[in-house]
């Protein structure tokens, strides 16, 4: 599966997602976030920790999660629902890993009210980290109307 990530305008990019099971999607006009789109930290984060069955694990197999549309229109089958229904917990697993990881590589607290147990040890926060470094330096080398290709379970 592919993930073509193009920067926009206004700290904004747009998502294509092909060569999966399901329909190829697009995520139209979303901001970026500071560093990069919170959907590249997942393909990242997921990967550094082999999560298959996350979010982008879920797409690979066909889902199509909200905000999400069909590149060419046309009937979808309901198996995407089917993959979300089945793989959901797996799915908000990793959510809870990728946002720990993006948590303690940015800096952010990691105790206190509301923050919650850390999903992750330090081994997998070793692993995470670099990689976020070299995805976030790709993203910040790309040029307004550029795009950034990135390949499911790969880091590149």
């Amino acid at each position: 599966m592919e993930m073509v990530f193009r920067k926009l305008p206004g700290q904004q990019h747009e998502l294509l997602v092909r060569a999966r099971k399901g329909p190829d999607v697009r995520l139209p006009a979303q901001a970026d976030g500071p560093s990069m789109p919170h959907d590249l930290v997942h393909a990242v984060v997921e990967t550094a920790l082999g999560i298959g069955d996350g979010f982008w694990g879920a797409m690979e197999r066909g889902a199509t999660f909200q905000g999400f549309e069909l590149v060419t229109p046309g009937r979808h089958r309901r198996s995407g629902l089917k993959v979300l229904r089945r793989d959901g917990d797996a799915v908000m697993a990793a959510e809870l890993s990728v946002n720990w990881a993006y948590r303690v590589w940015r800096g952010l607290p990691t105790e206190g009210r509301g923050v919650g147990p850390a999903p992750l040890d330090a081994e997998a926060l070793a692993r995470t980290g670099p990689r976020l470094d070299a995805a976030a330096a790709r993203w910040a080398a790309v040029p307004e109307g550029g795009e950034l290709l990135w390949r499911w379970g790969s880091d590149r």
